[in-house]
């Protein structure tokens, strides 16, 4: 008996040979890589879609509360929630003029870098007005009309430039 387990041992051995290797088909990895990537463009661009805000894109009536009638002013989408701004308003010799961009940064914000010219002839005789730099409009109807904030003009009056949405 003691003879014959070595001998049961070694033909279990001898008997046992390896299968040949099953074949697994080779994964090209670039093609992995470029289907995740284009998942995760279509997941980040679902993402930035529901993060923009109202689209303002097209032409809006300017108001301004020395100048009689309605001016206009137009919104030209140049990227996501930013716009290049250009219109005015004219009365007689009164007039503004808006030129510049304009980005949403929340749903009351309206921020804008440009210049806003203007000349009123109940100010300082008609002396023409520019205003350069950053300014902001803020709407607090739900965005149907953006009114600027930094309403003082160089002649120290209060402006009511107003930008409604249509």
């Amino acid at each position: 008996m003691r003879k014959l387990i070595p001998i049961i041992v070694l033909l279990s051995i001898v008997s046992c040979k390896k299968s040949e290797a099953t074949a697994t088909p080779k994964v090209d990895s670039t093609k992995i890589i470029d289907s995740i990537n284009a998942v995760r463009t279509k997941i980040n661009d679902s993402i930035l879609s529901s993060r923009a805000y109202k689209n303002l894109e097209g032409t809006h009536i300017l108001t301004h509360d020395m100048i009689s009638g309605n001016g206009k002013i137009s919104f030209t989408k140049i990227a996501q929630d930013q716009y290049k701004i250009s219109g005015g308003n004219k009365s007689g010799s009164n007039f503004v003029k808006i030129e510049g961009t304009a980005r949403m940064t929340s749903p009351k914000n309206l921020k804008f870098d440009g210049t806003i010219t203007q000349s009123i002839s109940d100010y300082d005789n008609g002396k023409l007005d520019v205003r350069k730099g950053k300014k902001n409009f803020s709407t607090k109807d739900g965005g149907k009309t953006f009114k600027l904030y930094e309403s003082v003009n160089n002649a120290g009056f209060g402006d009511k430039i107003i930008i409604k949405i249509q």
